[in-house]
């Protein structure tokens, strides 16, 4: 049945939890935050896309309360037919001028969202020149979409810039990048990606998945945080999943983008709604965002403050210039260890190694939240040093 890939992959997985190193899929006893509970047990969480601290917020609870109040737990059908509610039309208008757009359609995902927008507008013909670090669901919704895709030096715009003379000419050619990059924790160079676009007359498309609630003026993203017009990025896909505490995911862009999407793409018309809880979750949250500045910087202030610290125990944090902070490891069984000295001095960290990375590149990626303490911080430094 298995392939002699995946014969390998389980044998690696089994072989981890042997050893005692598997810390995935640990399951949470209760709501996540800067403290959790996994068996019993007490331990700081410095691995959550919580970067604002907004989950367990009571203002975002009750929003979600009393949508399933209202619409109910589920939508009834596909947006396309039966399950649009209200709630879901107020909320992609909000997503649109959040994001300086013209429009905006919700998705089950961000993984989704990927999909979706690549698999309808794009297919055999055209051409995506993609960032080597860019998320996984974005190389699946181009071999989906039948996509002639070739990868550039992360974040290197004169390899980008090679690759668009190679493909001048071609009818459509899609320039993709995101925001923050989810492995490295750095961003994305968008004034230069801008300037490139408009050179040769590509497409550009960014994934926001970990830049919205991050970057720019209340958490307004990529676009915002450079000065950017948004009318210079053609797409914008994110996740709703990390720094606002629900789930699903959205595309925006032209209206008339948006009106072809809600027609033809598979993931709308073929898949149920968002909730309404996650939907009115969602509008919460951005509202919050909207009005309450404290939570940025506190989050920035704590990134700035554990960037310092870990690099001036000696570790190697990369390119990393984010709340994403990817403490350099090593070898596969060299990481996994290091995530188990964390667990056992009460610290659950995210191991990330192969194949998320290459096989002696594994990291603990760290993600800081607003939600952090100096004290908490501190705490976890010194479990850092101790390990150093």
């Amino acid at each position: 049945m298995f392939s002699p890939r995946q014969k390998k992959q389980i044998k690696l997985v089994t072989s981890t939890k042997e050893k005692g190193l598997y810390y995935y899929q640990l399951a949470l006893e209760g709501k996540s935050g800067p403290t959790v509970q996994i068996g019993g047990e007490t331990l700081k969480m410095i691995s959550s896309y919580d970067y604002l601290g907004l989950i367990g917020n009571p203002a975002i609870e009750e929003a979600a309360i009393e949508a399933i109040n209202k619409f109910g737990t589920g939508s009834g059908g596909v947006r396309l037919l039966s399950g649009t509610n209200t709630l879901h039309l107020e909320l992609e208008n909000l997503l649109a001028d959040f994001i300086g757009m013209e429009a905006a359609l919700t998705y089950t995902s961000g993984y989704t969202s990927n999909i979706a927008i690549l698999a309808t507008l794009f297919g055999a013909g055209d051409v995506a020149l993609v960032d080597s670090k860019i998320h996984q669901s974005t190389v699946d919704a181009c071999k989906l979409a039948g996509l002639t895709y070739r990868r550039f030096e992360h974040n290197n715009l004169e390899s980008l810039e090679r690759l668009l003379k190679l493909y001048q000419g071609k009818e459509r050619v899609l320039i993709i990048s995101e925001g923050i990059f989810s492995m490295d924790g750095d961003i994305c160079d968008l004034p230069g990606l801008v300037r490139l676009k408009e050179e040769y007359g590509a497409i550009l498309m960014l994934d926001e998945a970990h830049s919205i609630g991050v970057l720019g003026e209340h958490g307004h993203g990529v676009i915002n945080h450079f000065g950017v017009n948004p009318d210079k990025v053609d797409i914008i896909t994110a996740s709703l999943s990390k720094a606002i505490p629900a789930n699903g995911g959205f595309i925006a862009g032209s209206a008339d983008m948006i009106s072809l999407l809600q027609h033809n793409s598979s993931p709308f018309v073929f898949s149920a709604a968002m909730g309404p809880a996650a939907v009115a979750a969602v509008k919460e949250s951005i509202n919050i965002m909207n009005s309450d500045t404290g939570r940025f910087k506190d989050l920035w202030d704590n990134t700035r403050y554990f960037i310092e610290a870990l690099k001036g125990i000696g570790y190697d944090l990369g390119a990393c210039e984010s709340p994403i902070v990817p403490v350099q490891i090593g070898e596969l069984d060299e990481t996994l260890g290091f995530a188990r000295k964390l667990y056992s001095n009460g610290i659950l960290a995210t191991p990330v190694v192969y194949p998320a990375v290459a096989h002696d590149k594994g990291i603990i990626r760290v993600c800081i939240t607003a939600a952090h303490s100096r004290e908490y911080l501190d705490e976890v430094i010194a479990v850092f040093r101790k390990l150093a």
